[in-house]
């Protein structure tokens, strides 16, 4: 049924019986584990020409993929059984098929067959950069060495990559016009190729053939992630600090000049700001801070700063200060467009859109901001690998989505605080163990046509429901506290995970404390450590709040305690 899902598109499950039910949901989970449906930014290929020549059957297999070259004609895509297929111009042996030769239909690059990709990027030549798994491929133009390999010669074929990077689990690239960054599992972060403006962060403008740590100020601290521009360099520190080299002729660095820096200089303007994400354009910045606030700066030839003029900013500035909290930001250095996407789901665009100039965020209808970059990026290439959902699983999700509290299918019902939620115990029983021990024991709740609930609140208890028809969850960052709440209780490690994101993107200097307290109870290690770095971060505004003198005792000591021994009370 994988295969050939089509006789359910049709299906309308208010006339199914429970068989018909429960066949439906099976079918939904094998789709789910064939697909690989899972967390990641859903994106439909169609958007991008290159993919229009596909089969349904082809693009029914694609897990990722990524759009790439100067006139974003290259394309790479990877399958769910870990095939690798190119096609496109093949510029400089940029598809990695051991010639030079293009291809308007997808080649299988054999040498990357069973490698389970983790990062990917490109540079202009184009090279291309990818990690599988803690190694890493280059293949492509090699004119500046940025393949790493010690030469100059052209990479017909993916070669992995290993000088200097022993014992190194690789697990970001990224790539600027003729150079590329490498991040490993340690925190620490290499560079090579080329160096004209100093982007390797060697010091010097000599080329570097093979991978070379940067050190300078990034000597003892842990990078967390890496992003280029055409030929600057950024990093983010574990502790929020941003660090950037290279050229600087527009202010891209964010350092308040516009001098070029051979090693990694830290961007002042962002002290006491935690950046959890930045990304780089052609020649500008964005960051987004652990409290969901954007920064831009650098080049603003087309607007791609948000600022309202074209005005280049040498040190960071605010963007979409009078939006609700953004949660991503998007851009790639082949482009001069800007995107983010807010708390509720809104996509913004600016800078150069289809040759226009959008000088201040504009609000779209996309639910990504990868489909900016389809629509009105020049070129309109991937700022990133994306992951793909098919869309025959997404009709049987669909359908089930549409069931959920519907009271003229259902054979349960839920009261909670007075209210009624309508659900299916065919759906209980397969998506969660709590209720197929109910169902099938000797429960009183299994001879119920209605369940009273008085642990858990409505909106906590009812999300809890819609999780199972929609593997998803809407709710406020307070809420998602009871729910966290109840995953635990209920052992639904994939929600307790999803509440812990939820709790992540709304965490906000009042309620940190709170949400530090609730993971500690939870026993939710991650969110802890992301709570009690966040808390770290903003220590003087935190312990200035009600949520964290409300506290016991026993909290506040080990809190403070283990403060102290991450250094936050030095001189």
């Amino acid at each position: 049924y994988v295969n050939e899902p089509s006789f359910l598109v049709n299906i309308q499950i208010s006339f199914l019986c429970l068989n018909d039910l429960l066949l439906l949901i099976l079918w939904s989970r094998v789709a789910e584990a064939a697909l690989g449906h899972g967390g990641g930014v859903m994106v439909d290929l169609s958007r991008w020409p290159l993919f229009s020549l596909l089969a349904p059957e082809e693009l029914a297999v694609i897990r990722q993929a990524c759009v790439f070259g100067t006139s974003a004609n290259e394309a790479i895509y990877i399958t769910h059984s870990n095939e690798v297929f190119v096609m496109g111009l093949n510029c400089s042996g940029c598809l990695g098929t051991g010639d030079s030769l293009s291809t308007i239909v997808p080649k299988k690059v054999d040498f990357l067959r069973g490698k389970k990709a983790v990062s990917l990027s490109y540079g202009s030549g184009p090279h291309v950069l990818l990690a599988t798994d803690g190694e890493l491929y280059t293949w492509g133009h090699n004119g500046y060495s940025q393949l790493g390999n010690g030469s100059t010669n052209q990479g017909l074929s993916p070669v992995l990559v290993t000088a200097n990077l022993t014992n190194k689990r690789v697990t970001q690239v990224c790539s600027g016009s003729h150079h590329s960054l490498a991040l490993t599992h340690d925190g620490e972060v290499f560079a090579w190729g080329y160096n004209n403006c100093g982007q390797i962060g060697s010091g010097s403008t000599a080329n570097q053939p093979y991978p070379r740590r940067v050190t300078g100020f990034l000597q003892g601290r842990t990078a967390m992630s890496i992003s280029c521009g055409q030929t600057s360099s950024m990093s983010v520190c574990d502790n929020g600090e941003v660090f950037g080299w290279g050229y600087n002729g527009n202010g891209q660095l964010g350092i308040g000049n516009n001098g070029n820096q051979m090693t990694p200089c830290r961007v002042q303007a962002l002290q006491g700001v935690c950046v959890q994400q930045l990304v780089s354009g052609y020649g500008h910045c964005l960051a987004l801070s652990d409290e969901g606030v954007c920064y831009s700066w650098g080049t603003n030839t087309y607007g791609q700063l948000g600022t309202g003029n074209k005005s280049n900013q040498l040190t960071p500035v605010r963007v979409l200060a009078d939006k609700e909290r953004v949660v991503e930001i998007a851009a790639c250095h082949s482009t001069h467009t800007s995107a983010a996407k807010t708390q509720s789901g809104q996509v913004y665009m600016w800078g150069q859109c289809r040759g226009q100039s959008l000088l201040l965020p504009t609000l779209t209808h996309f639910s990504c901001t990868d489909d900016v970059f389809a629509g009105f990026a020049s070129p309109p290439v991937m700022w990133r690998l994306v992951s793909v959902d098919p869309e025959d699983f997404l009709t049987v999700a669909e359908a089930l989505r549409k069931e959920f509290d519907s009271p003229e299918t259902c054979d349960l019902r839920f009261s909670v605080d007075g209210k009624c939620i309508h659900v299916h115990k065919a759906v209980l029983k397969i998506r969660c163990e709590h209720f197929r021990s109910m169902f099938r024991s000797q429960w009183t709740e299994d001879q119920q046509e209605v369940i009273e609930i008085g642990q858990f609140s409505f909106p906590v208890y009812k999300s809890f429901l819609q999780f199972l028809y929609t593997d998803t969850v809407d709710l406020p960052p307070e809420d998602a506290i009871g729910l966290l709440d109840l995953a635990t209780s209920y052992c639904e490690n994939r929600l307790k995970r999803l509440c812990q994101q939820i709790i992540k993107r709304g965490i906000t200097v009042d309620n940190a404390f709170t949400l530090l307290s609730a993971a500690i109870k939870y026993d939710a290690e991650d969110l802890e450590d992301f709570c009690f770095r966040f808390c770290v971060s903003h220590l003087t505004q935190v312990t200035q709040t009600q949520a964290f003198w409300q506290s016991d005792g026993a909290m506040l000591k080990e809190f403070i305690s283990r403060a102290s021994r991450c250094g936050a009370f030095k001189n």
